[in-house]
Parts: structure tokens; C-alpha cells; sequence
């Protein structure tokens, strides 16, 4: 495949306007709390020194995490570093393979937009190993909950262990 090719799936962008305040919407982001509330089993915080945060705390540069979702075992997880945090509206960190995820909220048109970036995604035409495609999959879905979450109070994921190879999950 040519370079050209390669580098169109090295990164893809998510936006979705959410009716909610940036602060909401950062924090649901930004803590443990609000991060288990719509994407993952389980999220776990340590500064940079080492001590653990606290589940409303917000992240900060540096941190490091332990990340867990509803739907896979302990042995499907996410073990990195923030890398940016301004404790408003912007948000960076290492994510699968050596990817970078960018995360800002913003108002635009009168609305609030979450604006959600990866890149440097490794191509890979192994599709049960494509990041671009699982991950661009499963940002779609897990920014749709966030939504759902915030506008709503519906949590749409799978929570049931039992139940295999859904969307939600």
C-alpha cells in the first residue's frame, strides 16, 4: 500500500454536539466517576508520583491509568499515560498501540461539541487488528452513550457477561 494510503488511516476525528455544559462534558473525560458512567468498567488514576486519585479528582499531566470495560475481561485493558489536561476543555492521552487520543469541547453554532481525535493509529490490514476501524467503531458508539448519558440518563452499554460480540458493548 502507498504511503499516501497509509497515512489516510492513520488518525480519524469523532465530533457530537451533546446538550450539556463544557464542565459536565470535561469532567465525564476528566474523572473516575465520570468515566465509568458511560465508557468503562473501571478507571484508575495515579499522579505522577505515584498516589492514587481520587474517583471525582481530575486527571492531571503525567498521570498514569488502568482502564477496564463492561463486555471483556481483566485481560482487556488500557495501561497508560495523560498527557495533557487543562481542567476545562482539553485533554490528551496515549491510547491502543501507541495512538494518541485529543479531546476538546467547545462551543460552535450555539451548541456544545465534544471533538474527539486519534492518531498516529499503525496500519494494519488484519481487520480484527485495524485500529482505525475498531477504535473509529467504538468511539461512535461510546460518544453516542456519553450523550445518551448526559442528555438522557440512559446508559445503553452491555453490562451482562453472559451476552457476547454486541454493539454495546
Amino acid at each position: 500500500m502507498n504511503e499516501k494510503k497509509m497515512e489516510a488511516w492513520g488518525k480519524f476525528r469523532k465530533r457530537i454536539s451533546i446538550n450539556a455544559d463544557s464542565k459536565t462534558i470535561y469532567d465525564s473525560f476528566s474523572t473516575q466517576v465520570g468515566l465509568e458512567k458511560w465508557f468503562l468498567r473501571k478507571a484508575n488514576f495515579l499522579t505522577s508520583d505515584g498516589r492514587p486519585r481520587r474517583k471525582d479528582e481530575q486527571i492531571q499531566k503525567n498521570d498514569k491509568y488502568y482502564w477496564l470495560w463492561w463486555g471483556h475481561g481483566d485481560d482487556v485493558y488500557e495501561k497508560r499515560i495523560i498527557r495533557e489536561a487543562n481542567e476545562r476543555n482539553y485533554l490528551q492521552f496515549e491510547f491502543s498501540g501507541e495512538c494518541i487520543v485529543t479531546v476538546r469541547v467547545k462551543k460552535e453554532g450555539g451548541e456544545t461539541i465534544l471533538d474527539l481525535m486519534q492518531e498516529q493509529i499503525e496500519f494494519d490490514e488484519n481487520p480484527a487488528k485495524n485500529l482505525f476501524v475498531g477504535c473509529g467503531v467504538g468511539w461512535t458508539f461510546y460518544l453516542t452513550n456519553l450523550k445518551s448519558v448526559l442528555e438522557g440518563g440512559i446508559d445503553l452499554r452491555n453490562r451482562n457477561p453472559k451476552l457476547k460480540n454486541l454493539i454495546n458493548s
